[in-house]
Formats: structure tokens, sequence, C-alpha cells
């Protein structure tokens, strides 16, 4: 697929078939997400594969969809301020990069904030000098949503003088 249909196509998948992904393509489709923009390469993310009894923990109120894989995304805290916020923002592109991948090769996810929270940042581990960007649900998807209506990004333009 080319790369602006499987950006349009991409969908937020609620709805997981139970067939396991497997490793290796994930494992390669972390490694596509490896190369997003990061801000003097400090490369702040870092994944978890969540097992199945930190996942019952963290009750989360659609079981991920049933999703058959479960992983969380930290991004390392930088030096400054400005550093920890490029930094989320570089592990946001991360995540988007492994969406694609994803898609790609008929897989979906579930990208959730689920663990923004205290009890679940305690519960998955994060150190504090953390943040927890996301927890993907991972696999087949049994249903794929209509696409969402966007605002025109005409919109969403500015000039400038």
């Amino acid at each position: 697929m080319k790369i602006t249909e499987v950006i349009k196509s991409r969908r937020n998948i609620k709805k997981f078939k139970t067939n396991m992904v497997n490793l290796d393509d994930i494992y390669s489709w972390l490694e596509t997400a490896a190369m997003a923009p990061n801000h003097r390469m400090t490369e702040p993310w870092e994944v978890y594969f969540i097992g199945q009894e930190t996942r019952a923990k963290l009750n989360h109120k659609t079981n991920f969809g049933k999703a058959p894989v479960i992983i969380a995304v930290l991004s390392k805290h930088g030096v400054t301020s400005v550093e920890t916020e490029e930094n989320a923002m570089a592990t946001a592109c991360f995540i988007q990069n492994f969406n694609l991948a994803a898609w790609d090769n008929g897989v979906g996810t579930f990208w959730s904030s689920i663990g923004i929270t205290g009890k679940n940042r305690q519960l998955l581990g994060v150190p504090d000098n953390y943040d927890l960007i996301g927890v993907l649900g991972v696999g087949y998807p049994e249903e794929i949503p209509a696409p969402k209506p966007r605002t025109p990004i005409i919109n969403k333009i500015k000039n400038l003088p």
C-alpha cells in the first residue's frame, strides 16, 4: 500500500480477533518505529510488553478490545524541561510509526492513555524519570470502524505576514 493510503485507512481498533500476532513481526515494526524523528538522537522510547497478570490489574474498561498483545510505550525525561517535552513528542511519532507499520501488514492498534494515572504507572513499574505516552492493544481487527469526519485542513491553516 502507498503510505498515503496507509495513513488515510488506519483506524483505532476497538475489537480484535483472538489470533496471536507474530512477535517477530512486532519487533520488526518496533525497529521501523525507531526511525521516528527525535531531537539530538535521544531515542527516548522504551517498550514494555504487558503480561496477562498485569493486564488484568490494569482493569481497562474494554480490556483493550481483547487484543492479544498489549504494550506500553514510555518516554525518558530529558536533561531540561524542553528536552523532556521533545522526547514525549518523538515518542508519539514512534507510536504512530508503529501503528502505521502494523496497519500496513493488516494488524490494528488501539492507543490508550490509561497509563497516565499514578496507580497504573506504579502497576506498570514506570520509573519517575519516564512518562507513559500510551498503552497499545495490538492484533488483527475483528471490525474496522468507518472513518470519523475531520475538519478540513484549510480551516486549520493560518498565513502569517
